[in-house]
């Protein structure tokens, strides 16, 4: 059993459709997070303290937005706090601004067997920011199209959206991984 460690619902149900539901099980504790540009160091920290509570396999996430823009540069991993205070609304007038409406999502997970065997996942999808019309769970989704796409991820069913998100790309890399690893 692996137990993904957030207290998002809805991104467990996602992990769940991709993995599976018999493979998977939620699993929320609260843990320190620590202030950092490296998602690597944020993932490895959330493990190694969740590892204290809850010493079987685990996994965590990380979500990012990055965006590219002549004149400001944020530090991506802190984006859902970030967006507390300006909202997606706030970021998209950023992007409009600066004429700059590119962006990259993407989803880093990190798996760890015990505290000295930790491995690490990435998923990305470019895309551009749009204007948010409508809303979601996923506080991104109203604001980001992923490139060939005529419309964002919140406009789209969650059958459509795990097919091709971020978090499929790395949920597939980490399934992958535990079926070579885990016989």
């Amino acid at each position: 059993m692996l137990y993904f460690v957030t207290g998002n619902k809805n991104k467990f149900k996602e992990c769940q459709s991709i993995l599976g539901t018999e493979n998977v099980e939620q699993l929320d504790i609260d843990l320190d997070e620590i202030q950092e540009t490296d998602p690597y160091k944020i993932i490895r920290h959330k493990l190694q303290e969740a590892l204290k509570k809850h010493p079987w396999p685990l996994m965590i996430e990380d979500t990012s937005l990055y965006m590219e823009s002549p004149w400001w540069a944020l530090p991506w991993p802190f984006i859902k706090r970030f967006l507390k205070e300006i909202k997606n609304e706030g970021l998209y007038g950023l992007a409009k601004n600066a004429w700059k409406y590119k962006a990259k999502a993407t989803v880093l997970i990190g798996y760890a067997k015990n505290k000295d065997e930790i491995e690490f996942f990435e998923g990305s999808v470019e895309g551009t920011i749009v204007e948010p019309t409508h809303p979601t769970d996923f506080w991104r989704d109203p604001l980001f199209q992923p490139d060939g796409y005529d419309k964002s991820y919140a406009a789209m069913s969650r059958e459509e959206k795990n097919e091709i998100s971020m978090r499929r790309i790395a949920l597939n890399k980490l399934k992958i991984f535990l079926e070579k690893n885990l016989k």
